[in-house]
Order: C-alpha cells, then structure tokens, then sequence
C-alpha cells in the first residue's frame, strides 16, 4: 500500500476539522501547507517515500 494516498486525505480532513473548530488557524494551515508544498517542489522528496 502506497502511504501517500492514505495520507492527503487523512490531512486534509484532520485540517478541515481544525479550521471548523479554530478558524484562525487557517492562515497557519494555509503557510505551513504551500512552504511544505515548495520545499518538497524545489528539492524533491529523494529517497522519502510518503
């Protein structure tokens, strides 16, 4: 089984959630989000699997 497609899902719910309850939390979900997204872009993810 493949991790990564188990594991956008389960994100993104979790983050769902968490903006529904908190929503100040969004703009901190949002940052984290797209720094991840172009650091796993500028260096790939290698020899990580997710």
């Amino acid at each position: 089984m493949n991790l990564a497609h188990s594991i956008g899902p389960i994100a993104s719910l979790i983050a769902g959630i968490l903006i529904l309850i908190i929503p100040r939390l969004l703009n901190y979900i949002v940052a984290i989000y797209l720094i991840v997204i172009g650091l796993i872009g500028l260096f790939g993810t290698g020899s990580l699997r997710l």
